[in-house]
Order: structure tokens, then sequence, then C-alpha cells
């Protein structure tokens, strides 16, 4: 069936695609997203993320969710169905996302083994599709930390979470024990159980990966078999395991040399998975060495999958990024600033460019309670701006053209239960956790319920529900998004519109803009700018070469400036630009500064960008 699924939608795409070449109107005649996807796949092409209609797609959103990493709920991202819908809702409304890395359990989804809980596969399936359902797409993650909470005994300091309790029972390892650990992540290279259990799992010792590879699959076939077509268009693809790491190096072995002679084959098995499962149209987001980008240089490895040649169409590069300076307390004193992540972003883009796929960081974010958290709201945003551009904010009007492309991410992390779990670490009902992440004294959900059952952030919504363009008809040449966001007191403006551009400083004034800069496709379908919940229409001014209005209107076959409704029903907005040529740049500011500017200043606005374009790109 799920062949005979893909014939019928490969063939539907060709006769659409005939119909609009001999003339009939374009699949955009209706607001796109009336569905909520186009009804195909997001495919990797020329080093993009793309869309049925040519665009290239970010993706931005959250993990959903530490709470997988836990038992009170037996290995699932939510208590139940209903607590799923009232978090993606939340999500795409609050937290302005269209994607969630959806974490999974290996130790729930094998239980024994060689024997797959359906009951696990058909529960986690049925909250993703509470994702799905709010056109929020997905891409699922067998997520591990320190291997396993079963190499952790009740008394133990730290728990992990992962493998199945009888993939510990097969290797017989040590006593855990971190030695002076101050944070749990030191584990990875200090316990000598977890090293080994990790060094087991790569070398393949007990048939580990065989058994992981094999429920890898039974997962992915019970989701597709189980998702209609149409929802299973929005599983973008699959994270195979979280932060690899080698435990330990074989003799003479770098960590470079681990990623091709370990690592890789790896991938390669579980891209043969996926495609025996139908997972065959979507990449693997595959994850160099943890360690390949620390900003630490004694934690420092090489590795960024540098021998795995060019990826292509079937892998998509994927990493982490936190900022372990400023976590640690004492390697960076103060808070971030402007630029402050440029550089770190811009090696992932320059990797992933290399090996000719798009770039996603599918976890970044900060603590945000105990001694560090108050440099949250700095560190955060300064990832959200390295994520846009790789220009810092001082120069991005003078470079924008350096800008590279914008970055998919997903922050961790959305977990409705911050703050309310009922945890026996370990297993020890008498260290009941209820703070927090409820893991290892983490805490870094930027949502909670409040006492009335609402989810509510607890992070600025300025910072997370951000003008950003999800789909771009065409290739961005240059993005940047100043959101005003608060540290304290004290607003963050990192990128001043530029005095040798008065009428749009005098347009933006004191509010928040965004400025995308593309060069047009020729597809039908226009681009879409996400618009934050705060950025009502009546509220929002555009300036573009495409038009300049203020307040917006509902969009029309017409219109080449207007809002619609974004996928899902939460209620969320995207602003929608239509073009119809191809190679032509096109700009678009994007700001709420201006409350009713005149014709006047809206035609001089566009005279300065227009100029400013043209000597810049």
């Amino acid at each position: 069936m799920p062949k005979i699924r893909a014939r019928l939608l490969a063939a539907l795409v060709v006769l659409c695609a005939a119909v609009t070449a001999t003339g009939a109107p374009p699949a955009a005649a209706s607001p796109p997203g009336s569905l909520w996807f186009d009804g195909t796949p997001l495919t990797v092409a020329d080093g993009r993320l793309v869309d049925g209609t040519g665009r290239e797609i970010v993706l931005r959103g959250y993990n959903v969710s530490g709470e997988t990493k836990l038992e009170e709920n037996a290995g699932l991202p939510f208590a139940s169905v209903a607590d799923a819908r009232r978090s993606a809702t939340a999500l795409r409304a609050l937290g302005g996302g269209n994607a969630v890395r959806f974490l999974l359990s290996w130790a729930h989804a094998e239980p024994a083994r060689g024997q797959v809980d359906t009951g696990y596969l058909a529960a986690v399936t049925d909250q993703m599709r509470a994702f799905l359902d709010a056109g929020i797409r997905v891409y699922p993650d067998f997520h591990q930390d320190l291997y396993s909470r079963y190499l952790f005994d009740e008394g133990s300091w730290y728990t992990g979470d992962g493998a199945p309790e009888w993939a510990v029972a097969a290797g017989g390892y040590p006593e855990e024990s971190c030695g002076i650990c101050f944070f749990w992540g030191q584990n990875i290279t200090q316990n000598k159980a977890v090293r080994q259990a990790q060094y087991d799992f790569w070398h393949n010792a007990h048939g580990l990966q065989d058994a992981f590879l094999a429920t890898a699959q039974t997962t992915m076939a019970y989701v597709e078999q189980h998702l209609g077509d149409a929802e299973f268009a929005g599983v973008v693809g699959f994270d195979p395991y979280n932060e690899p790491y080698a435990g330990s190096h074989d003799s003479g072995q770098t960590s470079r040399a681990w990623e091709k002679d370990l690592l890789w084959p790896f991938y390669q098995r579980f891209r043969a998975r996926m495609d025996a499962a139908g997972w065959q149209d979507k990449p693997a987001f595959v994850e160099p060495n943890l360690f390949w980008n620390a900003n630490i240089d004694s934690q420092k490895q090489e590795g960024g999958l540098l021998d795995a040649g060019t990826l292509g169409a079937r892998y998509v590069f994927n990493t982490h990024f936190y900022d372990q300076k400023a976590i640690s307390g004492i390697l960076m004193w103060g808070k971030a600033a402007d630029g402050q992540y440029t550089s770190d972003f811009g090696a992932v883009r320059d990797r992933a460019a290399a090996a000719g796929t798009p770039a996603v960081v599918s976890e970044f974010g900060h603590p945000l309670s105990g001694t560090v958290s108050d440099k949250a709201p700095t560190v955060v945003k300064a990832m959200y701006q390295a994520l846009d551009s790789r220009v810092p904010g001082a120069n991005w009007w003078s470079k924008p053209a350096s800008s590279g492309p914008v970055l998919s991410g997903t922050q961790w992390q959305w977990d409705i239960y911050s703050g309310r779990h009922h945890e026996p670490m370990n297993g020890n009902t008498g260290k009941v956790l209820t703070s927090g992440d409820a893991w290892n004294d983490e805490d870094l959900s930027a949502v909670r319920l409040d006492d009335t059952g609402t989810v509510t952030p607890r992070q600025d919504a300025r910072l997370l529900d951000r003008l950003y363009p999800s789909a771009t008809s065409g290739a961005t040449a240059a993005f940047t998004y100043e959101d005003r966001s608060r540290d304290g007191s004290t607003t963050l403006t990192w990128n001043p519109v530029p005095a040798s551009l008065p009428n749009v400083a005098q347009l933006v004034g004191s509010g928040r803009y965004g400025l995308l800069v593309w060069r047009s496709g020729g597809g039908s379908a226009p681009t879409e700018l996400h618009l934050p919940a705060s950025f009502p229409a009546s509220a929002t001014t555009v300036v573009s070469d495409l038009g300049t209005v203020h307040a917006p209107p509902e969009y029309t076959t017409s219109t080449p400036v207007a809002v619609a409704a974004e996928p899902g029903g939460t209620g969320s907005r995207r602003l929608l630009l239509t073009d119809s040529d191809a190679g032509v740049l096109h700009y678009a500011l994007v700001t709420d500064g201006a409350s009713a500017p005149s014709s006047a200043l809206l035609g001089a606005a566009r005279s300065e960008l227009s100029a400013w374009a043209a000597a810049r790109f």
C-alpha cells in the first residue's frame, strides 16, 4: 500500500504540473496552506530544503520534548493526546513554530529484545499527529543521553535515557561514577560505564546496533502505515541518533577517523532502513561527533562528517549548539552581545555547504534558572540572530550579501510540564523530582502550564515568536530580524537602521523589523514570512519593490502583499509576497514601528531601500 500511495501521489504531482503548463490557473490561486501542506514531502535540492513548488523552506520550532527522557509518562512526550494538541496549538500560536523535533524512546519502543511495543508506537504516532494537524512539520529523533538510565542506580547523582534495560544488561558494565563532576555532561567523557556502553554500541557488541536498527525500521514503518498520506507528507525526515560520541577510540584512532569508520557507516545502515520502511523520499538528519563545533577549545574535536563526501539529497547536516562557556559560569563573564555566535553558526553553514546539503541546528538554548540564567535573554537572542544571518547586526546593513542561508533550528525545549513533574529519579521513590525539567537539574523549557492549565511563555514572547521566512520562492540572499527582545527592563537593539536610511529609520522607529532580500525563482507559490502574534495585520507595515502597504489585506491572487492564516487553524498568521518573475532581486521590509505612516514616508522608504539593494547585491 505505501508504494501504491507514493505512485499515485507522484502521478498527481505530474498531472498538476502538466495542467499548470497548459495555462490553467496555478496552484497558488487558492491561499497556500488552505491544506496544511502542499501534499508533497520536503526534499533536498541544490543544498536546500524545498517543498513541492520548489520554494526554499526554513524550519523553526522546538524539541518536543524532554518529557520523553522521563518515566512518569512511560517515555511519551505527553501524558495524553489532548495534552499534545494543547501543546501543538500553543507552539504554533505562541512560539511561532512550524516544525518540531519529536523525541522517541528506544527503551520503550523495544522493552524486551526483539519485541517492539506497538502500544507505544500507536501512542507516539497519535501524539505526532496532533502536531501535524496543527500544520507543524515533524522530524522524529530516537533520543539518548549518557546512553541509558539503566546504567545508573537509585542513589546516583545523575541519570540517562535511551537504551533499554536488556541492552545494558548485555554489556555487564562497571559501577557508574563521574568522579568530581559539576555538570551532567561530564559523564560523557569521564564516566567509565557510559563510555564503555557507547563504545559497545558503535562496535555493534552483543548485536546492539543491529537491534536498534531493526526497531527503528519497525517504528518508521508503523508511522508510515498509520498516518494518512497528507499527514506523512508533513514528516520531514528522521534524526537517527542524538549527540553521537565514540565513548573511547580504538588505538591510534582520531575523532575524525571514528566518524569515518563507525559513525558514517551507521548512518548509511540507518538510511537503508529508512528506505525499507517507506521513507525513501525523506532525508536522514545526521549529526556529527558531539564535540566537533564545541566553543571550548579543550572540548573541540576534529569532525563534521568530513570524509562522508557530498551528502546530497539523502541527508541533512544536523548539529547542536550550546554556549558551554556561558553555561560554565566561569569561562564567560557578562552577557552575550551582538554577533556572539555568528562565527560558530557560520561554521555550520560552511560545513553544510561543503557537504552539498542544508543544515539544521536541532538543539540550542540556555538554562532559565540557576546561577547562569541571567545570561539567557542575551544568549538565546544571539543564537537566533546567528540562525538568521552570519553577519553581526553592527555590519549587516553594510554587508548584507554575506548573510548566508537562513538556518533551520529547533530550540531546546517545549515542555508544558515544566516545574510540574513527578519523576522518581532512577526509580527512587524517595527522590521524586518536580522542578524544572526533572532531569539532571536542567531547566530549559520555553513554556509551562500556569495554574489555570494555560500554556504560558517563560521567555520574552518577542524572542520566541519571531518573524522569519518560512518559504521563499527562489533563493534567500539576506535576512535579518531585530526583535527588540528584553533583558529585564533593557530593550536589546543590536541591529539599528543606519542613519544613511533616514526614512526607513523613521518608519521603523523603536519598533521591530525584519528585512528579507531574495532572488525570485519564477514559481507559482508566494514567499511566506511567519508573522508573530504580536504583529497583527492592522499594525504591520510592508515596504517592498512589490508594493508598499500599511495593514496588509487578506490574500487574493491579485494582491502581491497580503496576509493569510497559517495552516492548522491555530490563529497564527503569515505574510504572503507574490511575484511572477524569475531571477529578479526582491526585498521586503516588515515592521510594526509606525501606527499610520503616510504614503509619502512609505514612498521615500521604498526609494531608499531600492537604492540600498541595488548597491549591495
